[in-house]
């Protein structure tokens, strides 16, 4: 599937803002399963300074800075990618995941070290008993370690309310997990939580899933939107992804943009200006196959 992207990012300041210092991390991943055919990213007012850097787990950072006076700041990014389809499906032979947790303990390679450091505490994510006792109620001895993900993305689809209303960015995953409820983001960070409380690995995926309009109805420019799921890593399967909010394995719809240990590794674009008074943000995104 080839997939055309455009994500706008808009500022809007009440007073000028004569200084900013900016990352985005909005270009899409490279992978077995995805390949960025072209990426540009263009911003308004030009920036008097900008480069490109990978982070420490590979994910394409540019950073610019704007030292003239704007009340207006808008960041485009614009993609071409190819998405394969991944050769996991949810009733895939796996390891036991006691398993994979006695290997990810015991592996000093430089890929198990690699991998081992999605297993500990992050900003946004605390392991905890209570996190622990939740996934139990899936990973029950010697089951393989693909079925009881699947089964734990289950539960916290069925039991947690999708409520863009009940949570912001700086919700805990504690206050998420207690109150059962919030988004694609919270839903992302309570599973990892329950995986990392158990002694498995996972990471914070972000990115875009494409949203197909009701039968008869045409795609509206600008439906699409950021998304969030998880990776889990499963031992000789590697790195799988799963879904949470929409209980299913990420396949041809999802677009990957970056990975990390959750929210506050992958943020799109994050900064710091002077000024600006108050201030008000707007998001499109446009996620369409590349034949339309």
């Amino acid at each position: 599937m080839k997939y055309q992207v455009a994500h706008t990012t808009r500022y809007n300041y009440s007073e000028a803002v004569p200084v900013c210092h900016n990352e985005v991390r909005l270009t899409p991943r490279q992978s077995p399963h995805q390949t960025c055919d072209d990426f540009h990213l263009s911003i308004s007012p030009a920036p008097s300074g900008s480069g490109r850097r990978l982070d420490y787990v590979g994910n394409a950072v540019h950073f610019f800075s704007i030292e003239e006076s704007h009340d207006t700041l808008t960041v485009t990014a614009t993609s071409r990618v190819t998405v394969n389809p991944p050769p996991i499906c949810d009733d895939t032979p796996s390891n036991r995941w006691e398993d994979v947790v006695q290997a990810l303990q015991q592996d000093r390679s430089v890929i198990g070290l690699n991998t081992h450091q999605f297993a500990f505490d992050s900003l946004h994510v605390r392991r905890s008993a209570a996190l622990a006792e939740y996934a139990s109620r899936s990973f029950r001895p010697s089951r393989p370690i693909l079925e009881a993900a699947v089964e734990l993305t289950q539960c916290i689809h069925r039991e947690f309310d999708y409520d863009p209303r009940a949570t912001t960015v700086n919700t805990t995953l504690e206050e998420a997990f207690e109150q059962r409820r919030g988004v694609c983001q919270d839903f992302a960070h309570v599973q990892i939580g329950c995986l990392r409380s158990i002694g498995l690995a996972a990471r914070y995926v972000s990115g875009y899933l494409r949203t197909l309009p009701p039968p008869g109805e045409p795609r509206l420019v600008g439906a699409d939107a950021s998304h969030a799921w998880l990776s889990l890593y499963c031992g000789d399967l590697g790195w799988v992804d799963l879904d949470p909010t929409n209980n299913t394995l990420p396949s041809l719809d999802y677009v990957t943009l970056a990975y990390g240990r959750d929210y506050s590794d992958v943020c799109p674009i994050k900064g710091v200006f002077m000024g600006g008074g108050q201030h008000g943000m707007h998001v499109s995104v446009d996620v369409a196959p590349s034949d339309e």
